[in-house]
């Protein structure tokens, strides 16, 4: 599930978001405020604004896997990991030791960003309007990645459809998780407010 997958595991430090000057950035988060809200009223119905889904937090997640031995690959994948988010990442540490998978108890397993606010908005609007689009015969999201309550979950395959990583200058290709938490109540509020801030769902 979406929301599940947002509670961080292990240490980790805290992660500081990057400022901008670009008055453009948190366009999407204005538009939400100026007309979603009032579309979202009208068509659902809703009592008063503070009952209207928005978006609470997205977080961006990276797994290791083969190169969570690798400080120099690690380095590499935060770099890109924040380049896109615009904010500073933390790493997730194993708690305990799995010999099976041959994990070790404070290896680094995975690389989290967590954003909120605007941060939140302005990432989803690069991520529907730049990033997708670049997708090689893209044709829509899956529209029943929903865990039932309101949040929804996308993968990225390829780090190199956000235009601040260069195909020419990365290490090897490297694929996300995406969870978007909501305040949405249900799945199908949840993929209304989406749908009005550009997710582009193909059923």
């Amino acid at each position: 599930m979406a929301e599940k997958a947002t509670k961080a595991k292990g240490k980790a430090t805290a992660e500081k978001p990057v400022k901008s000057t670009n008055p453009e950035r948190y366009r999407l988060h204005k538009r939400y405020k100026a007309e979603i809200v009032p579309q979202l009223l009208k068509e659902c119905g809703y009592k008063n604004v503070n009952q209207v889904p928005k978006l609470v937090k997205i977080v961006l997640n990276m797994r290791l896997g083969d190169i969570k031995d690798n400080s120099k690959s690690i380095q590499l994948a935060q770099a890109e990991l924040e380049a896109i988010a615009g904010q500073k990442s933390i790493l997730v540490k194993a708690k305990k030791s799995v010999s099976n998978f041959k994990l070790r108890e404070g290896q680094s397993i995975a690389i989290k960003v967590t954003l909120r606010g605007e941060m939140a908005y302005e990432f989803f609007d690069r991520l529907v309007s730049v990033a997708l689009p670049r997708v090689r015969d893209f044709r829509g999201v899956p529209g029943k990645s929903f865990d039932g309550h309101g949040n929804y979950a996308l993968g990225i395959k390829d780090q190199t459809i956000f235009p601040e990583i260069s195909y020419e200058l990365i290490e090897k290709i490297r694929g996300f998780d995406v969870d978007v938490v909501t305040t949405a109540e249900t799945d199908e509020d949840a993929k209304l407010l989406l749908t009005k801030l550009g997710m582009p769902f193909r059923n």
